[in-house]
């Protein structure tokens, strides 16, 4: 079943068009990622999901209701964002920052709330003694985290994330894809992935979404981005990555950071 599905979009801003005519059905439980040039539109595809963008032609269909007909409060209930850098309330402790969004679906229920903060700490991988901390006493690691926890803390249907891992050191950033990879599994969330980087973009996706210029180039799963890719676009993607492992074409799959073996 297409949890979100884009049907002929088209955005722009005054005369400049970023997209037209795009088309894609994501099915639920997916992991897409999504990846391309800058400026192709990866980020305001996302938007779109949670109504932070509207389209200016098509329609975008979030569980089969277009955005534009529901109360983007209500959308946003269900709907994760997490973005580069976590951006966290800095007067907020660990524990505020991850129960804001529960606080304000459970109101009173206080107790309710206190689950969700320790079960998401424990399964994004923060110790306990953070809770009481601000975002200035944690790593960016742990910001992150953080920001992860927060955005699932209300069990939504769907996450956004927009170069999550981006502002992080490249040991970090390994842990955190593990974690992110875990709770997809474990959970079964959909979840839209944008990233600047075609390993991590690989390494992720049950699907992987390259764009360029505003367009689908190839929407398929790893192993095909790989050893079928459409366009000369995504064989230039493809040919930076085999550079990056240093491995012959053969054997690009057994490249440790691909998701594609």
């Amino acid at each position: 079943m297409s949890v979100v599905e884009y049907r002929q979009v088209r955005m722009a801003y005054g005369e400049k068009v970023i997209i037209d005519n795009f088309n894609l059905s994501i099915e639920k439980g997916e992991f897409v990622t999504i990846i391309g040039s800058s400026g192709c539109g990866k980020t305001t595809i996302l938007k779109m999901v949670n109504g932070l963008v509207q389209p200016v032609g098509g329609e975008v269909l979030v569980e089969g209701r277009n955005t534009r007909e529901v109360d983007l409060a209500m959308l946003r209930r269900n709907i994760g964002y997490a973005i580069q850098g976590s951006v966290l309330f800095p007067h907020m402790t660990v524990e505020k920052n991850i129960a804001y969004v529960p606080n304000l679906l459970n109101r009173k229920d206080k107790k309710r709330t206190a689950q969700a903060v320790v079960k998401w700490m424990g399964i994004v991988g923060l110790d306990d003694s953070l809770r009481s901390r601000y975002p200035s006493e944690l790593s960016g690691g742990q910001q992150q985290r953080v920001g992860i926890a927060r955005a699932l803390a209300a069990s939504p249907d769907i996450l956004l994330m927009d170069e999550p891992f981006g502002a992080v050191d490249e040991i970090t950033r390994g842990s955190l894809q593990d974690e992110i990879a875990r709770i997809h599994r474990e959970t079964g969330i959909t979840i839209l992935f944008v990233t600047h980087d075609i390993g991590e973009a690989l390494k992720l996706g049950t699907k992987v979404l390259v764009m360029d210029q505003g367009s689908v180039q190839q929407f398929a799963p790893p192993r095909e981005i790989l050893h079928d890719p459409a366009t000369d676009y995504v064989k230039k993607l493809v040919e930076k990555e085999r550079r990056r492992c240093h491995l012959p074409e053969e054997k690009l799959g057994d490249c440790a950071y691909s998701g594609a073996i």
